[in-house]
């Protein structure tokens, strides 16, 4: 096994990595600021989310099990991108730092259709939700450390919206 991991690891080119970021400093920028929404000059976060639509409409189309395994998956990455971004940016939860909206709207529109009204409905919600920070999206985002603090508050709010959200569809308001 060592044998074939050395061969393996010699095909790889070589790519320096700074100490600052171990995942690598131009993919955590890519990743964290949502393809560079992130440096949105008015609400970065807002940009973030509507870089969100897209990957939605993507992964829509799963199965509910696969999606939502994908959705987590991608939380998982934007944890550790968040934490080695904090790092890059000097700065914590740097509102350069858009990966987490992206992954709170997919909570959102978990098991949500993808018509016009919903996709707008959901957006809403979940920037409300991200702004204002319910119990206990606020102790979240304060108490726990590095990425796990910046994405996880997210997640709460889009669990927040996907609830408001499912409540109005099923209750016919939003149809």
């Amino acid at each position: 096994m060592k044998a074939f991991l050395a061969v393996y690891v010699r095909r790889i080119p070589p790519y320096r990595m700074p100490e600052e970021a171990p995942l690598g400093e131009r993919f955590v920028r890519i990743i964290a600021t949502g393809l560079g929404s992130g440096y949105a000059p008015f609400a970065p976060g807002t940009a973030g989310t509507l870089v969100a639509i897209p990957v939605y409409l993507v992964l829509f189309p799963l199965s509910w099990p696969l999606y939502l395994l994908t959705v987590v998956a991608l939380t998982f990455l934007a944890i550790h991108v968040s934490g080695a971004a904090e790092v890059l940016f000097g700065r914590k939860d740097a509102p350069r730092i858009v990966i987490d909206e992206i992954c709170g709207f997919l909570f959102a529109m978990f098991c949500v259709t993808p018509t016009v009204v919903h996709i707008a409905a959901g957006f809403a919600f979940f920037r409300l939700f991200d702004i204002v920070k319910p119990f206990p999206a606020g102790l979240i985002q304060r108490r726990l450390p590095g990425g796990y603090g910046v994405v996880l508050d997210d997640v709460a709010a889009g669990i927040y919206a996907n609830l408001v959200l499912q409540g109005l569809v099923w209750a016919g308001i939003l149809g």
